[in-house]
């Protein structure tokens, strides 16, 4: 917590929506960032809501992670969390190209529900540990990332990486808002990296 002339200011906060199929380990991933574990077997049936304190570039900030598990039959409930979302994290196995054909589903939802095709996002391809069952290629994943003109990343133990680029992707997207209101929006975006955790 910082201080501005005697007045407690909290730490800047980055709302995060991570979508997937249940079988993606979106569920671990999020476990794993929050605790340093690694949670092999964790099936929520309802929405999980996480709240961390990290050190981003420098600067204390809170993440606000939202696992939308078991929403998806629910659309009035699943809209309103991707409303508030800031960010999102679209996450599929590479062990299973079910997961990975979903991911346009929930990017479809997503922008329609934004309005936007222009938000943070990041394509998240999991358990790339388990490369001997791959199912995805590098080369499918990359050429959706670069479709849809947003990072991809594999994660294999460390997926704090995930997490940090994408606060990020907010980061740069609320500056570009402030200066957009404030004055000319400046054109082009960069080329996005693909990064194997």
């Amino acid at each position: 917590m910082n201080k501005l002339n005697g007045q407690v200011v909290q730490p800047p906060l980055y709302k995060v929506i991570m979508v997937g199929r249940d079988d993606s380990g979106k569920n671990a991933l999020a476990l794993q960032f929050m605790y340093n574990e690694f949670v092999e077997d964790y099936s929520p049936t309802k929405a999980d809501s996480y709240r961390k304190k990290v050190i981003l570039d420098d600067e204390e900030v809170q993440i606000d992670i939202l696992d939308t598990a078991g929403q998806e039959d629910y659309p009035a409930i699943r809209d309103n969390y991707f409303r508030s979302g800031e960010g999102f994290l679209c996450v599929f196995s590479i062990t299973k190209h079910e997961s990975f054909t979903a991911v346009n589903e929930f990017r479809e939802q997503i922008l329609r529900v934004k309005g936007d095709d222009n938000i943070p996002f990041v394509l998240v391809g999991n358990k790339a540990d388990l490369d001997e069952r791959r199912r995805v290629s590098l080369d499918e994943a990359h050429r959706l990332s670069d479709l849809w003109k947003v990072l991809y990343i594999e994660t294999r133990l460390n997926v704090d990486r995930v997490f940090f680029d994408l606060m990020r992707e907010i980061r740069k997207r609320k500056l570009t808002d402030a200066e957009t209101s404030n004055g000319p929006k400046k054109a082009g975006r960069k080329k996005k990296r693909c990064i194997i955790l």
